[in-house]
């Protein structure tokens, strides 16, 4: 029934049809050409300000605005979040107004951190960008409540979308539907992969595919990457989504814990800077395929499927699936990190 009733959910097409998926046949052979690795391209999903994951999740949120007929979306994240150009693109695109908190999340101070990058972006978009010295949480912030009363209070209708629009009854409708894509690509191509490997933050991505794949009993091949470095409350954040999403979506059984799988082994110790071994696996993917990954997110998820590929984790003959999920606008303001 997942499928089903999935579809019946609303949704705004943001995304150009499925993502496009790709064999690393370079990055295969270079790190021993036991296990095939591939990639889906979330970072070329839309031409919607340089599109992404959160565009996907978007569609279904989007949709739930305009039905309610909201008028301003009202989101958070860190200063160079993606999530929060994505929602300030979506907006522009659907005619909306948008007010973006950004939280001081990550301790940096590279010149002109607050100014290019994402955050530029949603600035050149039209958002309302508001910036607030508040430190890292993945949960309901303080700063988004109040412009959300702001908003209401300047006689507009707000539409709140939380960090990453992942603790929202639609936050993983997304990627739900990104796992019943993945299995129509397989059976174009007649492959099957045996892992995902994923960035995992403030949660959704990772549970969106969890319910999806549940159908077929896949779940458990989700492998998420923390770069949050609080493992534990993003774990709960996944099964909570998860959970919700898998009710949502009609699956007809529970999430099992031994099905969120996090290994948190690349967070380099803090959310949103990149230590020595992240920054050598955006170069590593850089030089040998042409792809660029951000050193918030997609770096640390690549460097960890780097390891493991190396450490022998995956059975020889192994297909993993890669989910690049964007965010390279943010590598303007981190500049230095590659001096």
């Amino acid at each position: 029934m997942s499928r089903r009733a999935l579809d019946s959910f609303a949704r705004v097409p943001l995304i150009n049809g499925a993502s496009p998926l790709e064999r690393w046949d370079r990055l295969t052979r270079d790190l021993g050409g036991d296990v095939e690795i591939w990639a889906k391209r979330e970072d070329l999903n839309s031409g919607i300000a340089y599109g992404g994951n959160k565009t996907r999740k978007l569609e279904y949120l989007a949709a739930d605005a305009l039905a309610q007929g909201c008028d301003t979306l009202v989101s958070i994240g860190g200063v160079q979040s993606n999530h929060t150009r994505q929602v300030s693109a979506v907006a522009a695109k659907l005619g909306l107004k948008a007010v973006v908190v950004q939280e001081h999340w990550v301790d940096y101070s590279e010149a002109k951190y607050e100014e290019t990058g994402n955050i530029l972006l949603s600035r050149i978009l039209g958002a309302d960008v508001r910036l607030d010295p508040a430190g890292f949480d993945i949960g309901f912030r303080d700063s988004w409540k109040r412009a959300i009363d702001d908003v209401e209070a300047a006689g507009d209708k707000p539409y709140a979308i939380p960090a990453g629009a992942s603790d929202h009854p639609l936050g993983g409708h997304g990627f739900a539907g990104w796992a019943f894509e993945v299995e129509d690509q397989e059976k174009e191509r007649g492959i099957r992969f045996d892992n995902v490997i994923v960035c995992s933050v403030t949660g959704s991505t990772q549970a969106g595919m969890i319910a999806g794949f549940a159908h077929s009993d896949r779940a458990q091949d989700v492998i998420g990457i923390d770069a949050s470095a609080t493992v534990d409350k993003t774990w709960e954040q996944i099964a909570r989504i998860a959970r919700r999403t898998a009710e949502s979506i009609e699956l007809g059984r529970d999430i099992r814990d031994e099905e969120i799988v996090l290994l948190d082994r690349w967070h380099d110790d803090i959310y949103g800077i990149a230590g020595p071994r992240t920054i050598e696996a955006i170069r590593h993917l850089a030089r040998v395929e042409g792809v660029i990954t951000d050193p918030v997110y997609e770096g640390k998820s690549i460097a960890a499927l780097i390891d493991l590929v190396r450490e022998g984790y995956f059975p020889a003959g192994s297909k993993v699936l890669y989910a690049h999920l964007g965010g390279q606008p943010a590598l303007n303001a981190y500049t230095e990190a590659f001096a």
